[in-house]
């Protein structure tokens, strides 16, 4: 499965919207990108100055998307995803496929990385599916990361202290760089697959094959010792320096604000795998696409510990106001009065960077802003039903938190009916239509 099936299968339900204007890297492709992030299509743009290659974007811009990708409906994402963590396939190694039609030395000059915002330090990669596996070959790891462009041959990449962190700690202490393939162009499942919080020693690989009917293919790189997948549009190779670090940044996370600069590992890129007709994949910083690549996931996490405390839980987002990260609503059928507040702190439990969180009953649409405010202004009383929590972990990415340790306060709000007040208080008036007025209403609305 490739970035190209799931390309055909946008352009089939006009999904798509070609760009044919000649755009720069630098700002113009991302303005672009930002003025169709909310809900966007699939943007693909036919030229890019400078270039003779095409660029796409806003890929997993859509939750409909993303389930499409995986020949699912929204209902079954959660579902699709816990299965696919505990159960990983691992992916046939072939000899060959269509990232190896060119294989060359690198020269990171030839390809249009993007310049998103303008206090950025340099062109980014940001949609690269990073492969590593231990010295002793026995974990494998995939993961995304930011790539700074340093110079034709030198990237700098952001490591967090999670997997390939560790992998890169273990190859250090082993007197040794770390063997890397960078992936750009993949099928979206590869990408939230890479996303998901498994834990180490599951390959992600292995996660994204299964989440595609064992669909997914690899091949060995040319230049270091990685594998990538078989189709994808553009892979650099290369290797975790264990001794070279450099100033990373600035650069916007998905708060939409600069993150802090910082010393991280460079990567010494040694090769280039590529299509001879590759599509260069980019990522908005901030946009649509990272935030449901990021939260998404962790949502999963949310459902399955607030499912232990409540008999159904109905629906999680992981809200746009709230970065995708920050913020979560949750919506569920409590049994007694007190459920809201469990089901506040097992959402914390679950996802140790969430700082704000709401519960609402099931008549609540958790996507919707106002509904969900609705449910405050006429659920809620501050003396009874607000939980607050000081001094705790939470995520370096809030800008109020303290940026060294994360140490925030969480506040919960059980914005739930209480059962000791009369149901009727809260039940919210409908008006009951036959079919013909709900056909009149939609042909008055030209649908």
């Amino acid at each position: 499965m490739s970035l190209r099936d799931f390309l055909r299968q946008m352009e089939k339900e006009k999904e798509v919207l070609h760009v044919k204007d000649a755009l720069s890297t630098s700002f113009e492709i991302p303005f672009v990108m930002k003025k169709f992030d909310k809900e966007g299509p699939v943007l693909l743009f036919e030229k890019v100055k400078g270039y003779d290659t095409k660029a796409i974007a806003n890929v997993c811009g859509t939750r409909r998307r993303i389930c499409a990708g995986l020949g699912i409906g929204q209902e079954g994402l959660y579902q699709t995803l816990t299965e696919a963590w505990g159960s990983p396939k691992k992916p046939k190694t072939v000899g060959d496929g269509p990232v190896k039609e060119v294989v060359e030395r690198a020269d990171l000059s030839r390809f249009p990385f993007l310049t998103h915002f303008e206090k950025d330090a340099a062109p980014y990669i940001t949609s690269a599916v990073v492969y590593a596996k231990s010295v002793d070959g026995k974990v494998e790891n995939v993961s995304v990361h930011r790539l700074e462009v340093l110079d034709k041959n030198h990237l700098a990449i952001r490591l967090v202290p999670r997997h390939l962190f560790k992998l890169w700690q273990m190859a250090k202490e082993a007197g040794k760089d770390l063997d890397v393939s960078m992936s750009i162009g993949v099928h979206p499942a590869v990408l939230l697959a890479a996303s998901s919080p498994v834990p180490f020693g599951v390959c992600e690989f292995d996660v994204a094959n299964a989440l595609i009917g064992n669909g997914l293919r690899v091949v060995e790189c040319e230049h270091v010792n990685a594998c990538a997948p078989a189709e994808a549009e553009l892979v650099l190779e290369g290797r975790i320096s264990a001794s070279k670090e450099v100033v990373e940044g600035p650069f916007v996370d998905i708060t939409g604000t600069y993150d802090v600069q910082r010393r991280q590992p460079v990567v010494d890129v040694v090769g280039v795998m590529r299509r001879r007709d590759f599509v260069y994949e980019g990522l908005l910083p901030s946009g649509a696409e990272h935030r449901l690549l990021m939260g998404l996931p962790h949502e999963v996490l949310i459902w399955e510990s607030v499912s232990k405390v409540v008999p159904k839980v109905c629906a999680v987002n992981l809200s746009v106001g709230g970065s995708g990260w920050l913020h979560a609503v949750i919506s569920v059928e409590k049994q007694v009065d007190g459920d809201g507040k469990n089901v506040l702190l097992a959402a914390f439990a679950a996802h140790p960077s969430l700082k704000h969180a709401v519960v609402v009953d099931s008549d609540i649409d958790v996507f919707d802003p106002c509904d969900v405010e609705w449910a405050i202004a006429t659920r809620f009383q501050a003396g009874e039903d607000l939980v607050v929590v000081k001094n705790v972990r939470g995520s370096t990415l809030d800008s109020s938190a303290d940026q060294e340790t994360g140490l925030t306060t969480k506040m919960g709000v059980d914005a739930t009916r209480p059962f000791t007040k009369p149901k009727e208080k809260f039940e919210r008036a409908k008006i009951p239509a036959g079919r013909n007025v709900e056909t009149a209403v939609r042909r008055l609305r030209g649908l």
